[in-house]
Formats: structure tokens, C-alpha cells, sequence
């Protein structure tokens, strides 16, 4: 036999080869090399408050709802816009525009002397530690998903107030989305 044949004869498989060592390498194997786990994506509801893009959470939303008539409530905390009956049950409506800094003060939107609301403004109904809540918005844009790649923290040059209820940034292509905590946004 030539030295080549001797060589090829080492390198190829033969049946009579004690191969219980690799047998036990490759049984962890499926053939597939490993990857980085696969990122599973957040589903956020996304609205508009004063033409920014915020976002919650969707397993904290329990449904959104046009904005029916509310009743105001007397020396109530200043975002407290009043209550709304939805379907029996009272809720408090919230604007936390004031709270984020994008208004200097909660227009007129509860009692008799309230203008009809802007065609696009809804109610997100949440769920608190206190119980559902609504949070009035300018409109709805959607659902998004986030990977936790494409979130960020919250800028540092927030205001003290917004600290609290911004957790954090996601990016999707082009668009910004500032995520909230509904229970620090809806605290005065």
C-alpha cells in the first residue's frame, strides 16, 4: 500500500472504528450551530400627546375607548380631568400632559360648559395597582413591537418630574417612541 493510500485509509471511516468518544461529542448537536437566543419582541400601544409618540405597555391597556362625557369633580388634583361611565362602571380620567411638561394647564373637558372633544381623542383604559384608570390622548397610532435591542434608557436631561414615568426609549426605524409607567405618570 502507498504511503497516499496509508493516509487516506487513517482519514475515512471505517465500521470497525471505536467511535463512542465522538458519539458523545456530537449528541449535543443537531447540526445547527448556535446562535444568540432569539430576542422576543414587547407589543407597546402607541398614542400621540401633543404631537410626540409615547407608548405603554398593551398588557397593561384594557381597552380604548372614545372619549365619553365626564363629570368633574370639585378640588380634585389637577390632572384629574373627572369620571367617566363606562358601561356602569366609573372610572377616573386622567391627562397627563401636565405631568410630561407639554401643556401648562388641563383644558376644559368635563361638565356642561366643555366643548365637544377633537375627533381623534381617545381614552385608554389602564390597569392600576388601584384599579382602571383612563388616560386621555390626542389619538391612537397603533401597536408596536420592541425587541429589547431597540430600547435605551431614558435620556439624563430629564425633568425632575418626568423621571419618574419615563422608563426608557425605543427606536423602530425612523420612528421614537417614549415609554411610560402608567402608575408614576398617573401619581400628581
Amino acid at each position: 500500500m502507498s504511503r497516499f493510500a496509508e493516509l487516506l485509509d487513517d482519514f475515512f471511516f471505517r465500521p470497525d472504528e471505536d467511535v463512542s468518544g465522538l458519539q458523545d461529542f456530537a449528541a449535543g448537536s443537531d447540526g445547527v450551530a448556535s446562535s444568540t437566543p432569539e430576542e422576543v419582541p414587547e407589543e407597546y400601544l402607541s398614542f400621540l400627546l401633543e404631537g410626540e409618540s409615547y407608548a405603554v405597555p398593551i398588557r397593561l391597556v384594557r381597552e380604548i375607548s372614545k372619549v365619553p362625557p365626564l363629570t368633574e369633580i370639585p378640588r380634585a388634583e389637577p390632572h384629574l380631568l373627572g369620571v367617566m361611565n363606562l358601561r356602569g362602571e366609573l372610572l377616573p380620567a386622567y391627562d397627563i400632559k401636565v405631568r410630561l411638561g407639554l401643556t401648562e394647564r388641563v383644558p376644559l373637558v368635563a361638565g356642561p360648559d366643555a366643548p365637544a372633544p377633537p375627533r381623534d381623542a381617545r381614552v385608554l383604559v389602564l390597569r392600576t395597582e388601584t384599579g382602571p384608570a383612563g388616560v386621555w390622548v390626542d389619538s391612537v397610532s397603533g401597536v408596536v413591537k420592541l425587541k429589547p435591542s431597540m430600547l435605551e434608557p431614558p435620556p439624563p436631561g430629564l425633568r425632575l418630574g418626568d423621571k419618574d414615568c419615563v422608563v426608557g426609549i425605543g427606536r423602530r426605524g425612523p420612528s421614537l417612541y417614549i415609554l411610560l409607567d402608567p402608575e408614576q405618570a398617573l401619581t400628581p
